[in-house]
C-alpha cells in the first residue's frame, strides 16, 4: 500500500521513496502517475516491437547478432548504412528485402496501449525509433518516427513518391525510378545520415512539454536519439525496459521487465 501523499513530496525525497517500492506498489504508482499527469508522452525503441516478432538489435537474439552467410562479410551498421546503399545496392535491396519487410506484422499489446492512452486522451503522443509503422497500425494518430518508415519510399533523383510496399514488390535486384532512372530507396534513416528534421523538431518540443516521460524498450544506446530525454524537465520519468539502458536517466521508476507486462498493468480510464 502506498503512502497517501506520496506524490507530493519533493523530488529527491519521491524518488528515494519510489526506489523502496515492491512490484505491486510500483504498479499503483504507475497508475498514479498516468491518472494525475495531463502531458504524457512515450518515446520508445526495437523492445516495443519484439513481442510482434520483430527481433530487435543488440539482445543475443536480435538483428545484430543473426548470421547469414551471403551478410557475413558485412557488419549490421554497414548493412543499414548510406554507404552500403550507395557503393552496394543489390547487397543492401537483399538485406532490407529479407530483414526488414514488415508488411505482415501485426501490432502487439503495447502498441494498442499506447492507443488507448492517446485516444483517451492521456498521451500526447509516441516517439519511435522504430521504422515498422506498428503504432499506426494499432491506431495511434500522432507518432513521430525519428529514425524514418518502410512504409515511404522515394526516388533519389526526382524525389517522386513510390507505394509502400514497391521495393518489396518490384522485380528489379536495385529498383530505379521509370520517370528519371534515380534509386527508389526506402524513407529510413541510414547510418551515415542526418535524423529527419520536422520529425526531431516535433520530438523535442513534445518532450520539453511533457509532465511525464514514459522510456519504453530502448537501450539508449543510439545517438543521437538517446539524447532526446536531455530535453525532458517534467516530473516523472519513467523506464521500461528488460535489459540495461546506456545511459544515465535520472527514472522516478524502473520496471526492468518486458515492456508489453508493464503496460498490461496500466488502466486507462475515461
Amino acid at each position: 500500500m502506498l503512502e497517501k501523499d506520496w506524490m507530493k513530496k519533493g523530488r529527491k525525497e519521491r524518488s528515494a521513496y519510489l526506489s523502496r517500492l515492491n512490484e505491486n506498489e510500483k504498479y499503483e504508482a504507475l497508475n498514479d502517475i498516468i491518472d494525475t499527469c495531463q502531458h504524457i508522452v512515450f518515446f520508445g525503441g526495437a523492445g516495443v516491437s519484439t513481442e510482434s516478432g520483430i527481433p530487435d538489435f543488440r539482445s543475443k537474439d536480435g538483428l545484430y547478432n543473426q548470421h547469414d552467410v551471403e551478410f557475413d562479410q558485412y557488419s549490421p551498421e554497414y548493412l543499414l548504412s548510406h554507404e552500403c546503399l550507395v557503393n552496394h545496392p543489390k547487397v543492401f535491396f537483399e538485406f532490407y528485402r529479407q530483414k526488414l519487410d514488415t508488411r505482415s506484422i501485426k501490432p502487439n499489446r503495447t502498441h494498442y496501449k499506447l492507443a488507448l492512452m492517446e485516444e483517451k486522451g492521456k498521451l500526447d503522443g509516441v516517439i519511435t525509433q522504430n521504422i515498422d509503422g506498428l503504432h499506426q497500425k494499432a491506431g495511434s494518430k500522432h507518432v513521430y518516427e525519428i529514425h524514418g518508415t518502410t512504409y515511404r519510399n522515394y526516388c533519389m533523383k526526382c524525389k517522386k513518391i513510390y507505394p509502400a510496399d514497391y521495393i518489396f514488390t518490384c522485380k528489379q535486384e536495385v529498383p530505379y525510378c521509370p520517370d528519371c532512372g534515380g534509386m527508389i530507396r526506402p524513407d529510413v534513416t541510414m547510418y551515415g545520415e542526418g535524423l529527419p528534421g520536422d520529425a526531431w523538431l516535433h520530438s523535442r518540443e513534445l518532450i520539453n512539454h511533457a509532465d511525464c516521460l514514459i522510456i519504453g524498450g530502448t537501450s539508449l544506446n543510439v545517438y543521437p536519439a538517446a539524447n532526446l530525454i536531455d530535453y525532458f524537465h517534467g516530473d516523472y520519468l519513467i523506464l521500461m525496459n528488460k535489459g540495461e539502458v546506456g545511459r544515465r536517466t535520472g527514472a522516478d521508476l524502473v520496471f526492468n521487465d518486458n515492456i508489453g507486462k508493464v503496460m498490461d498493468h496500466i488502466v486507462v480510464k475515461s
